[in-house]
């Protein structure tokens, strides 16, 4: 079975836009600030994709694109502001920023109720503790709401992850202990990895390294989650050869077509639910 992305968009979308028609009575549109530092492609793809998201359910999104010799100070300056504008509802900062630039300090400053994507230290740590006010990294959160959708039961089930990054690994290892799963997470360096993948109940690929989960990581009636988003020559391609992996394991979701196309939804998701967060504070 292929898990695509769509039907868990157009599921999420569907509630969204009863919230964003209540917001409009109200003369309040969803906003989401990216903050962009130059030009890279990868970038300005994914904004494209947002904003095309945002705006087929009446949100809105603000282009902050700042150039690629900006000083720090100035882009302290610019997230401070979006910090105050009450316009603003969601701020998400494209990573990783520019050599010359220190991220943990953005890290540091960028504000709490608006850090739809938890790129804040206070939002990592709330991710790991369990705060349900807290909005995990829009990747891992994707992962979570495709496998609700398609209803795979992840308690008591052994979830190994392959990858340990900040903003996918880790807290979605932390999502799915919520859930009750038994978690593992590997990486590169794991040894004998195609064993320890094989175990797995559920294999979720997030190494940003493309095809490497080939057959020989996976068996019969595994459930199979690429995160991964690679390039090879002009073609898009997953961290899993889907090709040969999807004969052999249960479900798998493709790439692209799979998490990738949920985590735009989720951004808007965070983005809303922080605009009516905020509204309720007033009140």
């Amino acid at each position: 079975m292929e898990l695509r992305g769509m039907p868990v968009v157009n599921a999420l979308n569907d509630k969204l836009k009863q919230d964003i028609l209540s917001l409009s009575k109200q003369g309040v549109v969803p906003t989401l600030a990216i903050v962009r530092v130059g030009e890279k492609a990868d970038d300005l793809a994914y904004e494209r994709s947002a904003t095309k998201r945002f705006s087929s359910v009446g949100a809105a999104i603000k282009i902050v694109e700042l150039p690629l010799d900006v000083t720090q100070q100035q882009l302290e300056d610019t997230i401070i502001k979006l910090n105050e504008d009450k316009s603003v509802n969601g701020i998400m900062v494209f990573r990783p920023i520019a050599k010359h630039l220190d991220e943990n300090r953005i890290k540091q400053i960028i504000s709490l109720e608006k850090d739809v994507d938890c790129m804040s230290f206070l939002g990592c740590a709330g991710v790991f503790i369990g705060d349900k006010n807290i909005y995990p990294p829009c990747t891992p959160k994707a992962v979570v709401e495709l496998i609700d959708y398609y209803g795979i039961d992840v308690c008591g089930k052994k979830v190994v992850i392959v990858g340990r990054s900040l903003v996918v690994g880790k807290p979605l290892a932390m999502l799915l202990i919520s859930k009750n799963a038994t978690v593992t997470i590997c990486h590169t360096k794991t040894l004998d990895l195609p064993s320890e993948c094989k175990r797995a109940d559920i294999l979720i690929a997030a190494a940003g390294q493309a095809k490497m989960i080939t057959s020989d990581y996976v068996k019969e009636g595994q459930i199979v989650i690429d995160v991964g988003i690679n390039m090879l020559g002009d073609s898009m391609c997953g961290d899993v050869d889907y090709e040969n992996v999807s004969k052999i394991v249960e479900s798998v979701t493709p790439v692209p077509g799979g998490i990738g196309t949920v985590t735009t939804s989720v951004l808007l998701k965070h983005t809303v639910e922080s605009t009516l967060k905020s509204l309720k504070n007033k009140a």
